[in-house]
């Protein structure tokens, strides 16, 4: 399986070199912090006029068109593209990198992260050692889990139906472009969504779903998703 599977880095991310279509989408976990190690943050400057309550530390980029509330924690290193709005409560915890337009939403938790364009986490979401691609959209309340219970590398499941260790000890979710993670669902670790797949509320689902799939709770019954 290869990331171009699932998501493209957009131009809007100078960090091309380090996320290959041709890798496997799970490398591009470990990729986030090598990018950030490699960038130069030194010709930029943390915003002016911070509200009052923001904490901004270590190597962080803020586009100056980004929107930042009244309260919210930042630690770098961190690259937060233009036109992304942050909320009151959010916790951004190193090495995140998040493209346009996104929405890093109340009381929600970043780390080691890759958000593509347009990606919309808005209300309590946990968002760990995954990889969102452009369009994503989380529900309030959905999380990507990130460790096993007994703290063993993480399998991830391919389209073939084979089974293989990631070689990671934390891997959350790979998301595929424009699929959706609704309200109170959990990710276990190492899930993959293809594209246009859609969770519905409240379901725990691991493994792999196949691109214009809806899975719902208990059952996990899987049928064909049309779009227009």
């Amino acid at each position: 399986m290869k990331a171009n599977d699932l998501f493209k880095l957009p131009g809007s991310l100078p960090f091309g070199a380090y996320f290959k279509g041709d890798d496997s989408p799970w490398e591009w976990v470990s990729g986030i912090k090598k990018a950030l190690d490699k960038f130069d943050f030194s010709n930029y400057s943390k915003p002016s006029n911070l509200p009052p309550a923001v904490s901004i530390s270590g190597n962080v980029i803020i586009d100056p068109s980004v929107k930042l509330p009244s309260c919210c924690v930042i630690e770098g290193p961190a690259y937060i593209s233009a036109n992304t709005e942050i909320r009151a409560g959010a916790y951004i915890r190193g090495n995140v990198i998040v493209g346009e337009g996104c929405v890093l939403g109340h009381s929600c938790e970043y780390k080691n992260c890759l958000l593509m364009d347009r990606v919309k986490t808005a209300h309590f979401n946990y968002i760990g050692d995954s990889i969102l691609g452009s369009d994503v959209h989380f529900g309030a309340g959905a999380i990507c889990a990130n460790l096993r219970l007994f703290h063993d590398l993480v399998p991830v499941n391919l389209p073939d139906g084979s089974r293989i260790s990631s070689q990671m000890l934390k891997l959350g979710a790979l998301l595929g472009e424009r699929s959706e993670v609704l309200c109170n669902s959990v990710l276990q670790p190492g899930t993959i969504l293809g594209k246009n797949s859609v969770v519905l509320p409240g379901t725990v689902f691991s493994g792999y779903l196949s691109e214009n799939t809806i899975v719902r709770s208990v059952q996990q019954l899987k049928t064909s998703l049309k779009r227009n």
